[in-house]
């Protein structure tokens, strides 16, 4: 059989291995054999003594191995790392971590990986992962950064190509700085052209920075270079969905389903297709579907509180914001728990109910308060106009995070642009954001929403109206319409319709400004009828007629 993949595949060779006991010693062999024509291509025999000294035999071996393929001996001492050093020491700690890398759903590989490093403190490569899934996987940013620190802290005893993704993740989820993240994948992609896992990574980086085309890219290299990753299967149906590309994204789902990859937020990505479709049954089927899964349970009841909000449902969403925290808690996600609080506060501020907003902050910083439950709360607090604790938290973050792309470029500039509008000074606002506009169309962390959130055109939206500069502020609005595929379900892409009715008004254009507020009433028909922003909206259309 594996003769037959090797041919299938266009591979040179087949690499067989085997260990057998001998009295209290250990013999490990290493053959390979060309798939074509079945000559054996070269051998190698080893020894160990005992069981702990098994991986460094296996080392040893792989080592004369490689310069009998052909290999330089300058490559094979570049590349090479003892293994106990490399991976572990510890037969129990690899068979842990081994059993985490089969185990499909992040949420159930953790404890395998907690388990590896209790085996082994210095497994650099346990941290490493466990950092990425609390990252990326499981919206707990704070703890995934910890164990990445860890693993940065350890680096010099792995691999080379472990190194390359190590250094990586750290500049991705501990100090953020994308760029160098960047330059980190793209070396480790020079150096090992056949590794899927930094095209994986890059189209993630690129995605958070709002360059979809070049995230889909890297997705489908990853694709191509192993079928069976489901993750990037997700990535790049996330990516396609922002450029609208809705049924290349359907196409992917079903591949994943084909390939039984078992892609953990799959059915999110097909409830945001579903909701640009205006496909309910669908996003009712993908909300049951993550009944009881841990992980992806909360983020579907979170990705419906949204949708209840985006029409004005505010009790609905509520409810569905509940029963996300309840979902996360049980599953001990402290830090995605104080994320969906957080949520539902930043939707309250935005709709006007800004006392609501700030007991909701209160609430969800006291479950976690990290860098991006932090972020979401300084931006709550922002637009409810405090400036004291508003602008404490944000500069608390500059002064943690001076690096970070995104919180520097993207959330900050958010906050303090709101600060400078609810102060009443609006102009300031404007300048604040400059930094900004690069990044309107992203897709950063903390990612509490289904797409991009298109903060920045929000809020600069916002103090064009301030100055009574109309034409601008509908330009800044208008970009929601444009890019419905990035916002989707975001109570702010609803919230927009209003903003561009209030710029068309400005405008003296009636007539546009009757139809866009027509338009956001019709989206907020079964609205609850006591939402600050609503009572605004009918009072300014009713004094149009």
């Amino acid at each position: 059989m594996a003769r037959e993949i090797c041919q299938r595949t266009g591979s040179a060779a087949v690499l067989e291995g085997s260990i057998s006991s001998l009295g209290s010693e250990y013999v490990l062999g290493l053959n390979t054999v060309n798939c074509q024509t079945d000559d054996v291509l070269a051998q190698e025999q080893v020894q160990a003594a005992r069981k702990e000294d098994v991986l460094n035999a296996l080392g040893t071996g792989s080592a004369k191995l490689r310069q009998k393929l052909g290999e330089s001996l300058s490559t094979v001492q570049k590349f090479n790392a003892p293994l106990a050093e490399a991976t572990t020491s510890s037969f129990e700690a690899l068979k842990a971590f081994s059993l985490g890398e089969l185990t499909e759903e992040a949420s159930a590989a953790i404890p395998y990986y907690r388990r590896a490093i209790e085996l082994d403190p210095n497994f650099a490569s346990a941290y490493s992962v466990l950092g990425s899934l609390f990252n990326s996987n499981l919206a707990a940013p704070g703890l995934g950064a910890e164990y990445s620190r860890k693993a940065y802290e350890l680096r010099e005893r792995v691999s080379e190509s472990e190194r390359f993704g190590i250094t990586a993740n750290y500049y991705d989820s501990v100090t953020g700085e994308l760029e160098k993240s960047e330059q980190a994948l793209k070396s480790w992609a020079a150096a090992y052209p056949r590794d899927w896992r930094p095209h994986i990574n890059l189209g993630f980086d690129y995605e958070q920075r709002g360059r979809y085309e070049d995230s889909v890219a890297e997705e489908l290299e990853a694709i191509r270079l192993s079928p069976e990753q489901g993750l990037a299967h997700t990535n790049l149906m996330e990516a396609y969905i922002a450029l609208n590309r809705l049924d290349e994204a359907k196409t992917i789902y079903r591949q994943a389903l084909d390939r039984k990859l078992g892609a953990q937020f799959g059915g999110d990505d097909m409830y945001e297709i579903a909701f640009l479709e205006g496909n309910t049954e669908e996003m009712k089927r993908q909300v049951n579907a993550a009944s009881g899964k841990a992980g992806v349970e909360d983020l579907l009841f979170s990705a419906q509180s949204d949708t209840e909000a985006f029409y004005g449902r505010l009790e609905r969403a509520r409810g569905f914001s509940r029963q996300a925290l309840s979902s996360a808690l049980r599953n001990d996600l402290k830090e995605t728990a104080a994320i969906w609080q957080l949520n539902s506060a930043l939707r309250e501020a935005e709709f006007g109910n800004f006392d609501q907003a700030r007991r909701e902050v209160k609430a969800g910083l006291a479950i976690a308060s990290a860098r991006d439950t932090q972020t979401i709360a300084a931006l709550t607090l922002a637009c409810t106009g405090d400036p004291a604790r508003a602008g404490a938290l944000s500069d608390d973050l500059q002064k943690q995070f001076p690096t970070n792309t995104m919180l520097n470029h993207y959330w900050l500039p958010v906050i303090r642009g709101y600060l400078e509008l609810r102060g009443g000074r609006p102009a300031e606002a404007l300048k604040t954001l400059e930094d900004s506009l690069p990044y309107d169309l992203a897709f950063p962390q903390p990612q509490f929403s289904e797409g991009g959130l298109l903060y920045p055109p929000y809020v600069r939206g916002q103090a064009y109206l301030a100055l009574h500069q109309g034409r601008d502020a509908a330009n800044e609005f208008q970009k929601f319409i444009s890019h419905r595929t990035i916002v989707a379900n975001s109570p702010l892409a609803s919230l927009a319709r209003l903003g561009l009715a209030r710029a068309y008004a400005l405008q003296g254009d009636s007539a546009k400004a009757r139809a866009a507020y027509q338009d956001f009433l019709a989206l907020w028909k079964d609205a609850d009828p006591d939402i600050p922003i609503l009572k605004q909206a009918k009072s300014e259309y009713a004094k149009l007629q």
